[in-house]
């Protein structure tokens, strides 16, 4: 929907889940940006206190340390979140795990404060044990969620991505009539800007290396309602004995992924849609993730490292979310 000619380019940001978030939006002459970045932050905040696991009465640490055998009761969003995952879950063939909470936490990646370094071969069987999206059960319309003991649930791999599908939701229902939504690096994007062009944005692709720009030329994405996320090697990762572990932890071998690609990116409808299939993607990696993604028609990028050359493959309905 393109706006009308009488708006302008007005922006909001803020902090949330440890990381920042940012609007730009085509907004009226007059627009109340104060209450507009109080209904984003109040909205981001919610998502905070449903699925964090730093925070000690969050809906998502309730649900940890609840006694095995008990049933609990989830918001909304919460619920929203978790159809997502184990959808993403199933149709990955479990790369993608909302259980993986154990796993996360052992090798330091985690709000448990352990030490971020290699464990033993016993310890990584054990916490793998304790996971399995297959073990989640639901009652009463889906909304209770049964502890069987220890289960421990990890939604960041979606989490982010929800949050820009929230902002999103609630500038619409505000009237504004076109929004590009970030938060860490997840965007959301609906309508035009004032002038009447598409939302684009810069593909993230590489760490820090410089790459040959006729070999890993920028990719820019024209975006018409639709949302984009990205996962990849370079956040949050530490050495041991010369190698490097990277927090994106498959749940199948209980390790993080070895030879990561430098970055996955897929462009789906919902932005948490988007972020856990990024995530799974990354798991799978780009001959498995990428064979799935053309098999079910989803928009993804591969960066991967050959020696040290980068290289870049993509689906089609990838390439034709490309700005002309």
């Amino acid at each position: 929907m393109q706006p009308a000619s009488s708006t302008q380019l007005a922006s909001l940001g803020g902090h949330t889940m440890g990381t920042r978030w940012s609007v730009r939006m085509a907004a009226r002459p007059g627009a109340d940006l104060p209450a507009l970045h109080a209904g984003v932050q109040r909205g981001l905040d919610q998502v905070v206190a449903q699925m964090s696991t730093w925070e000690p009465d969050s809906d998502i640490s309730r649900y940890r340390r609840a006694p095995a055998g008990s049933w609990q009761r989830l918001p909304d969003g919460f619920i929203a979140v978790l159809d997502c995952a184990l959808a993403v879950a199933q149709a990955s063939g479990g790369a993608f795990d909302p259980t993986i909470g154990p796993l996360v936490d052992l090798w330091g990646f985690g709000s448990t404060g352990t030490p971020r370094r290699v464990p033993d071969a016993g310890a990584i069987e054990r916490e793998r044990l304790r996971t399995g999206w297959q073990r989640l059960q639901r009652r009463t319309g889906g909304t209770e969620l049964f502890q069987p003991g220890g289960l421990q649930l990890d939604l960041s791999g979606i989490a982010k991505g929800y949050g820009a599908d929230v902002v999103a939701t609630h500038l619409r229902d505000c009237g504004i009539p076109a929004a590009l939504v970030e938060v860490g690096g997840e965007i959301r994007a609906y309508g035009r800007k004032p002038d009447g062009g598409h939302w684009r944005v810069l593909v993230e692709s590489t760490p820090d290396e410089d790459a040959d720009p006729d070999i890993l030329p920028p990719r820019v994405l024209a975006l018409d309602d639709v949302a984009v996320a990205t996962s990849g090697d370079r956040w949050h990762c530490f050495e041991q004995d010369g190698n490097r572990y990277a927090h994106t932890i498959d749940p199948r071998s209980g390790c993080p992924v070895a030879g990561a690609a430098a970055s996955v990116t897929v462009v789906a409808p919902q932005a948490m849609e988007a972020d856990a299939w990024a995530t799974a993607l990354t798991v799978m990696g780009p001959i498995e993730g990428l064979a799935l993604a053309q098999a079910r028609g989803l928009a993804a990028r591969f960066v991967i490292r050959t020696g040290e050359r980068l290289e870049e493959t993509m689906t089609e309905p990838f390439r034709a979310q490309l700005a002309a």
